[in-house]
C-alpha cells in the first residue's frame, strides 16, 4: 500500500455542510501495508525482502522507489495490471489558533480487493521461494485486499517448516483463520480474537480461552493477542501463558501499531531469541507508536531508551540514518560545522579517545559512523569484533566528544558519507597512503578533508595482544 497524508490547518467551518475546512500545507508519502512493516524492519537494521501485488499505475512506481530509496529489496513485488495500487490518504488536521492537537480527520482509500490470478499468485510463490536460502524469519502481513490467498500462505508455511524458518502472522480480521493453520505464530488483536474463536475477552481468563483455542485449532506454537491499554497476552504451546502490561503513554494515533508489533517480532525472533523476549520489547515499541501521528518507524535508540524508562540520554545519540539526517538539518540551520569520522571502536581505548578528540574540536557536531558486527567480520576475520556493535555504540556514545552514533553495514562508510554530507571528514594519520575513502565526494562541494594524529603503540590489536602475553606468563 501506499500512505498519502494531506496535512493542514482547519480554520474554519465549509458553509456548503457542517463539515471542517483543511488548509492544506503540505502532503507526505510513506509506505504502508506490509511496505510499513519493511520500512519499520529497516530502520531496526535488518535486510528485507518484499513480495507482493502493486498495479501498473504511477501509485505502484512511486511505492517501488519509495522502498528502494529506502534499501528494501522490492524484487519479490509484482505488477498486476487488472488492479490498481492500495492507496490510503489520510486528512490530517489542526487549529493552530487554539492550540489543538493534529488529529485524523477523514480517511480515502483506493483499492481493488478481489483475489489476484492464478498467474500471479504462481509468480510470487516463486518469487519468495527464490531467496528461501537466505531467510531468517518470514512474516505474513495480511490486510484482506485479495493478495494473502490459501495457495500463498499456504506455501508459505510449508516453506517454513521445512526450513525450520519461522512464520508469524498478523491475520486479517474474519472469522475462519484456518489459512494460517500450521503457522509459528499469529498477532491479532482483541476484536479479531474474539471474532475468529467467539470468546468475548473480558479479562486474563477470557484470554487464556482465547489463546488456547487460537493454538489448538491453528496448531500454533504462539498466540500473541494484543489488548491495547491492558498490554498484549502471549500463549505458548508447552501451556504458559503471560500478560505484558503496556506502560501508559499520551495516544495520538494508533495507526500503525499492529505493524509495529509484527515488526519487532520478526526482528527479535529472526535474530534467535525468543518469543517471550520479542513480546517484551514489541510491547515497548508498540506504545512509542501510538505517541507519534501516522505510521513512522522507530529505531534501537528509542527502545532501549524506553526500556531504561526513557531516562538515559545515551541511547538518544544512538540514531538511524533517517532520524540522523534530521538532527543535521536542525544543526545546519544552526549554522554548525558537521564533522564527521568513521571506525570499528572494538576494544575502546586512549587512541580511540584522542583521536575523537581531536575529530570533535575540528567542528561542532562530531558523527561517528560505526561498523556493524557483520562489517567488521568481513574485515578483521570470522573472530572479531570482540566487542558488539551495540555494546560498541554505548561506548562511543558515552563519550562527551561524541554527537551522534550512526551504524553501517558496507565495507566502506561511503555511502553513509554521501547521505551526512559533513563539512569536515576525519580519519587517521595511518589512511595518507591508503587514501580516504569519501575524499573527492567531500571536496566536491567545497568539504575539508583532514588526517588526525596516532598514539604511537596503540591500537586494538597491541591491546589484545598484550592480554594474551600476560595471560600466557
Amino acid at each position: 500500500m501506499l500512505d498519502k497524508y494531506v496535512w493542514g490547518e482547519v480554520k474554519r467551518i465549509s458553509q456548503e455542510a457542517p463539515i471542517p475546512v483543511i488548509n492544506v500545507t503540505s502532503e507526505e508519502l510513506r509506505p504502508g501495508g506490509a511496505g510499513s512493516v519493511a520500512n519499520n524492519l529497516v530502520h531496526l537494521g535488518a535486510h528485507v525482502y518484499c513480495c507482493g501485488v502493486v498495479g501498473n499505475d504511477m501509485e505502484g512506481k512511486q511505492l517501488r522507489t519509495d522502498l528502494t530509496d529506502r534499501e528494501i529489496d522490492a524484487g519479490g513485488m509484482v505488477e498486476d495490471a487488472t488492479r490498481r495500487t492500495t492507496v490510503k490518504v489520510r486528512m490530517m488536521g489542526h487549529l493552530q489558533s487554539a492550540g489543538r492537537a493534529i488529529q485524523q480527520l477523514l480517511r480515502i482509500d483506493y483499492e481493488n480487493t478481489h483475489t489476484i490470478k492464478s498467474a500471479i499468485q504462481e509468480t510470487i510463490i516463486n518469487n519468495i521461494k527464490l531467496n528461501e536460502h537466505h531467510y531468517d524469519v518470514i512474516l505474513i502481513s495480511d490486510m484482506n485486499k485479495g493478495v494473502m490467498c490459501k495457495e500463498i500462505i499456504e506455501t508459505v508455511i510449508s516453506l517454513g517448516k521445512e526450513r525450520k524458518i519461522p512464520v508469524i502472522v498478523d491475520p486479517r480480521l474474519g472469522e475462519d483463520y484456518s489459512i494460517y493453520k500450521g503457522a509459528t505464530a499469529i498477532t491479532p488483536n482483541r476484536f479479531e480474537t474474539e471474532l475468529s474463536t467467539g470468546i468475548k475477552i473480558t479479562d486474563r481468563s477470557s484470554l487464556q480461552a482465547a489463546g488456547k483455542k487460537l493454538l489448538e485449532t491453528l496448531l500454533l506454537d504462539y498466540a500473541l493477542i494484543t489488548v491495547d491499554k491492558d498490554g498484549m497476552f502471549l500463549s505458548s504451546k508447552e501451556g504458559r501463558h503471560t500478560l505484558v502490561p503496556t506502560i501508559p503513554k499520551d495516544v495520538y494515533d494508533v495507526s500503525g501499531a499492529g505493524d509495529m508489533v509484527l515488526s519487532v517480532m520478526g526482528f527479535i525472533v529472526g535474530g534467535g531469541n525468543t518469543f517471550e523476549d520479542a513480546a517484551m520489547i514489541a510491547n515497548v515499541a508498540a506504545g512509542i507508536e501510538v505517541g507519534k501521528i501516522g505510521a513512522l518507524p522507530i529505531s534501537k535508540s528509542e527502545i532501549l531508551s524506553a526500556l531504561m524508562g526513557g531516562t538515559n540520554p545515551l541511547y538518544s545519540k544512538i540514531k538511524v540514518l533517517d532520524e540522523l539526517e534530521e538532527a543535521l538539518r536542525k544543526h545546519r540551520e544552526n549554522g554548525q560545522r558537521i564533522v564527521f569520522t568513521n571506525g570499528c571502536f572494538d576494544i575502546l581505548h586512549v587512541g580511540h579517545i584522542e583521536y575523537l578528540k581531536f575529530s570533535r574540536c575540528q567542528g561542532d557536531i562530531l558523527i561517528v559512523g560505526l561498523n556493524t558486527d557483520r562489517s567488521v567480520r568481513e574485515q578483521k576475520g570470522p573472530k572479531r569484533p570482540f566487542v558488539t556493535e551495540e555494546e560498541r555504540a554505548r561506548l562511543v556514545s558515552a563519550l562527551e566528544d561524541v554527537s551522534y552514533v550512526v551504524f553501517f553495514d558496507e565495507l566502506t562508510p561511503e555511502k553513509l558519507i554521501q547521505r551526512v554530507k559533513p563539512d569536515i571528514l576525519v580519519k587517521g594519520e595511518d589512511w595518507r597512503e591508503k587514501g580516504v575513502v569519501g575524499h573527492e565526494f567531500v571536496e566536491s562541494y567545497g568539504g575539508k578533508v583532514l588526517l588526525a594524529p596516532l598514539v604511537e603503540g596503540v591500537s586494538t590489536t597491541n591491546v589484545v595482544s598484550k592480554i594474551l602475553e600476560r595471560n600466557n606468563q
